[in-house]
C-alpha cells in the first residue's frame, strides 16, 4: 500500500495485531534487534497514575474507579469503557493527546541515537488512533484465534466473551491486515517469530534507506520527506 515517510530519519514501524497474537513479543524481538520501542500500554498505565488525570475519572466516574491503593485499577476502568463507547471516546480523547507527546519526544531522543536502527510504536489501536499514518511500516502480528483464546485464558484469564467485547471496541481484524505491510504469524514457537521478524526488520532497514537515497540525490534534493511512498 502507498504510505507517508516519517518525519524522523530512522524507519519508524507500526506495531499492532490481534489480542493475544504475540504482539509484545515481537515488539521484544524487534528491541533485541537494535530497534527503540515505545510500549503505548505501559504509555498508557503511567498517565493513568498522573493526579490530573485520575482527578479527571474520578469526576466522571467516581470512586468507582479506584483501587485499594487509592490510584486507578484498570480492571474496573475497563469495565467501564468497554461496555459504553461513548465513555471509552472519552477516555482516549483525554488521554491519547498525552502518550503522543511523550511519544514523540523518546523518538526525537532515538532519532539521534547511532545505536538505534528502527523506532517502533507498538500500539494496540494503531490505525483507530491514526499512528500508522507516522509510520514508514506497519507490521501486523497474527495469531489464530483458538491460539490467541489458549493465550489470553492463560495469562489473563479471559473468556471468549471478554475477548469478543475487547475486540468491538477495535477496528476488524481483516481490516487491519489489509491495510499492514507486513504480518507476521505466531502460531507456534518464539524462535519461528523471531526469524520472521528478523526477515521483516531486515526488509524495512533496505527499503527505507533505498527511499532515503532516492530523496537525497541532487536532482531530488529539493523535494520533501513527505513525499516518500512504499
Amino acid at each position: 500500500m502507498t504510505r507517508t515517510c516519517s518525519k524522523w530519519h530512522k524507519p519508524v514501524i507500526g506495531l499492532t495485531g490481534g489480542i493475544g497474537a504475540g504482539k509484545s513479543a515481537a515488539a521484544r524481538i524487534l528491541a533485541s534487534l537494535g530497534a527503540a520501542v515505545t510500549d503505548s500500554d505501559a504509555l498508557a498505565q503511567e498517565e493513568l497514575n498522573d493526579p490530573k488525570v485520575i482527578g479527571a475519572l474520578r469526576e466522571w466516574w467516581g470512586d468507582s474507579v479506584l483501587g485499594t491503593h487509592g490510584g486507578i485499577d484498570r480492571k474496573k476502568l475497563a469495565d467501564i469503557v468497554f461496555r459504553n463507547p461513548d465513555d471509552l471516546r472519552r477516555l482516549e480523547e483525554l488521554v491519547y493527546p498525552r502518550i503522543a507527546a511523550r511519544r514523540d519526544a523518546l523518538a526525537a531522543g532515538w532519532d539521534d541515537d547511532p545505536s538505534v536502527t528502527a523506532i517502533v510504536i507498538d500500539a494496540p489501536k494503531l490505525y483507530e488512533a491514526g499512528i500508522d499514518e507516522l509510520c514508514d511500516a506497519v507490521i501486523f502480528v497474527d495469531a489464530e484465534r483458538p491460539v490467541r483464546l489458549r493465550r489470553l485464558g492463560a495469562l489473563r484469564g479471559w473468556t471468549e466473551e471478554e475477548l469478543a467485547r475487547r475486540e468491538a471496541a477495535q477496528n476488524p481484524l481483516d481490516e487491519k491486515r489489509a491495510f499492514a505491510d507486513y504480518i507476521v504469524a505466531n502460531n507456534s514457537s518464539i524462535d519461528q517469530l523471531r526469524l520472521a521478524v528478523e526477515r521483516v526488520l531486515a526488509s524495512v532497514l533496505a527499503s527505507f534507506s533505498k527511499k532515503r537515497f532516492r530523496a537525497t540525490r541532487p536532482s531530488e534534493s529539493l523535494k520533501k520527506r513527505s513525499s516518500c511512498t512504499m
